[in-house]
């Protein structure tokens, strides 16, 4: 038990370098930590594609990773700014957004650790065959987001309805019974 009094199952909410890396059984719900040189590493195989800015890294990162990495803003700007530090990355800004690109230095970085970097996007691979249900719930979280902060109020209380209809169903599943809706 933690301090308040819960069970906390190993899961410390704390991931070095700012990256969530999910994988393991039960379709990706175990969790470890990244190395510190990962969003680096990352960043500059991303940027040899194309110049991005700090959300299309993000998101790009993620999708690559199939979901189970995902880098915060914590891990991404610092990287960007270590990495024009370092005379790697310049940084424009453009349509009120700063846009990094590699240097010819960076380029050449991106060169060498090209293997790193698919090994790094080749780890997030589902080995099991079991449906990542840590990557589908967040993609439903998105989704239930949007709809609270954009939708209408009968949006609202539809999503509402098909939220607590999912619950009512996985129960079911899980009691061996089939959902309704199968």
């Amino acid at each position: 038990m933690n301090s308040h009094g819960r069970h906390d199952h190993g899961h410390r909410g704390h991931y070095e370098g700012g990256w969530h890396h999910h994988h393991g059984h039960e379709g990706g719900w175990g969790r470890s930590r990244m190395r510190r040189g990962d969003v680096r590493v990352a960043i500059l195989a991303l940027l040899a594609e194309q110049p991005m800015h700090g959300y299309q890294l993000m998101q790009a990162i993620t999708e690559r990773g199939n979901g189970r990495w995902t880098p915060s803003p914590g891990a991404v700007y610092p990287a960007i700014s270590q990495l024009e530090d370092e005379g790697l990355v310049t940084v424009t800004a453009q349509s009120g957004r700063k846009l990094a690109e590699l240097t010819e230095a960076g380029r050449e970085a991106a060169r060498t650790q090209a293997d790193q970097a698919g090994d790094l996007f080749a780890a997030t691979e589902p080995h099991d065959g079991a449906p990542d249900l840590r990557s589908l719930l967040g993609r439903l979280h998105d989704a239930t987001r949007q709809v609270a902060r954009g939708g209408t109020d009968d949006q609202v209380v539809a999503a509402a309805e098909i939220l607590d209809e999912a619950r009512r169903s996985l129960y079911l599943l899980l009691a061996g019974e089939t959902p309704a809706n199968s």
